[in-house]
């Protein structure tokens, strides 16, 4: 039995033990959540009752693997940006072109980013890659600190060191050295989360907020409405402006306003820092994949790049017919995917579509052939199948300990291209649609204590 198996064993058997049949420390954590903001529409965002781990091994691995792909991704873009031709292959819509041309005021494109990853027998495999407003980092750490002094982790500690893996704090230093970067005054900016939703109870960016204000920064949550530019500086609801952390994406927020929108003007003529840039929708796009797992463009990435993406990153295509390569192949792509369903996916290129995905083992052939066909009227990619992480995990279910099979999404955080901090989302759906038991689980490195 490996490490890992090994101590979720124990932490299981310490469950059932005599100590904690009584579920009342269930009960109890679960009104710290509640205390805590822990919870979303009167639904707690952990039901479960034993936090994920890994090791220290793996840990260091995805920190090894992400970074690493995120060079590439940055290498890609810069790329990209030079090159009408392959801008094109990215498949964006003119208004997001215009805003990916504008220069953010800072050097790095990602201030924050997250990764979507499945870890299997020691391989890690990348499912996607979020650089538009990555959430779960506040939510994580709370949980966290909560499940830190739940009585059966105080007796699993006897056994093993456990290290939590919060990203409050390196990400307010992204923003910091982004607007150092920026290059403007004062030393502390005002900074106004931009969320469209104005909400009456609380969420991750009313903690996020909070957090900010006890770091000594003027913070407040804004919609765009409330936005207004006038002589060179914007403001929400008459207070000054310096710095945008955008939870908003490209798409949502052109579904609503167009390029004469106060946030552009300001963003345009660098009177306001936006995190993350509009430009990193670049790196949203699944089309990204596409051009980073075709080999003849990345043929003089530095080596530790290119072998993060043949062990990490899946076989990726747009949706187009025309020949392409697969491994050493040349093959008609629409050929391919017909004949190969059962390993692989077709997802929209943007998340934020309405577009459902598409999985090839789900479907019989007939079926397939009819979702390769909708798939053509819009912008998608093909993607190699990622096998799933399944594991057990303990949750409370009308007041009995039960445990359940979850498919295990492991999502470390990046601050200005360093991982620094990992969050999980569990989901009982194989393909991580809504379940009614889908919720976060708090993210510890394990080591046996010697």
């Amino acid at each position: 039995m490996s490490q890992l198996n090994e101590a979720i064993a124990r932490y299981h058997k310490i469950l059932e033990s005599e100590p904690h049949r009584d579920l009342n420390w269930v009960r109890e954590l679960q009104e710290r959540m509640e205390a805590e903001n822990l919870s979303s529409g009167g639904r707690l965002l952990c039901p479960f009752l034993r936090p994920n781990f890994v090791t220290q091994r793996q840990y260091d691995a995805l920190v090894k693997a992400g970074e690493a792909l995120i060079s590439a991704m940055q290498r890609m873009q810069q790329t990209v940006l030079a090159s009408p031709q392959l801008l094109s292959r990215m498949e964006l819509l003119p208004a997001e072109k215009m805003l990916a041309a504008i220069d953010p005021g800072y050097q790095v494109p990602e201030v924050s980013s997250k990764f979507d990853l499945q870890i299997n027998n020691g391989s890690l495999q990348v499912m996607q890659f979020n650089s538009d407003a990555p959430t779960g980092i506040a939510y994580s750490e709370g949980l966290a600190d909560i499940f830190y002094d739940a009585p059966p982790m105080k007796e699993f500690r006897r056994r093993y060191n456990l290290t939590r893996v919060g990203g409050k704090k390196p990400f307010l230093s992204a923003l910091q050295e982004a607007w150092k970067q920026f290059g403007r005054k004062p030393r502390k900016p005002n900074i106004a989360i931009l969320e469209f939703r104005q909400v009456t109870g609380r969420s991750e960016f009313e903690l996020f907020k909070e957090y900010f204000q006890r770091e000594g920064y003027q913070a407040e949550i804004v919609s765009p409405e409330q936005l207004e530019y006038r002589n060179g500086v914007l403001r929400a609801n008459g207070v000054e402006i310096h710095l945008i952390y955008r939870r908003i994406s490209v798409r949502e927020f052109l579904v609503r306003f167009d390029l004469t929108h106060p946030l552009v003007q300001a963003y345009r003529d660098h009177a306001v820092c936006v995190v993350n840039s509009f430009r990193s929708e670049l790196m949203h796009k699944k089309a990204m994949f596409g051009l980073l797992t075709d080999e003849a463009l990345t043929a003089k990435f530095p080596a530790a790049e290119r072998k993060a993406i043949r062990e990490h990153m899946p076989w990726t295509r747009l949706v187009k017919p025309g020949k392409t390569t697969y491994g050493d192949e040349s093959i008609d792509l629409l050929e391919f995917i017909q004949q190969n369903r059962e390993k692989l996916a077709l997802k929209p290129n943007d998340d934020e579509s309405d577009e459902p995905s598409f999985y090839g083992w789900e479907h019989d052939q007939a079926s397939w052939e009819r979702s390769v066909r909708q798939a053509q009227r819009s912008t998608y990619v093909v993607q190699e199948r990622v096998a799933e992480t399944r594991n057990m995990f303990p949750m409370m279910t009308y007041g009995h300990l039960e445990f359940k099979e979850m498919n295990v999404d492991v999502h470390p955080q990046a601050f200005l291209g360093k991982v620094s901090g990992c969050s999980t989302f569990l989901s009982a759906s194989g393909t991580g649609g809504f379940s009614t038991s889908a919720g976060i689980a708090p993210t510890f490195i394990i080591d046996s204590k010697t």
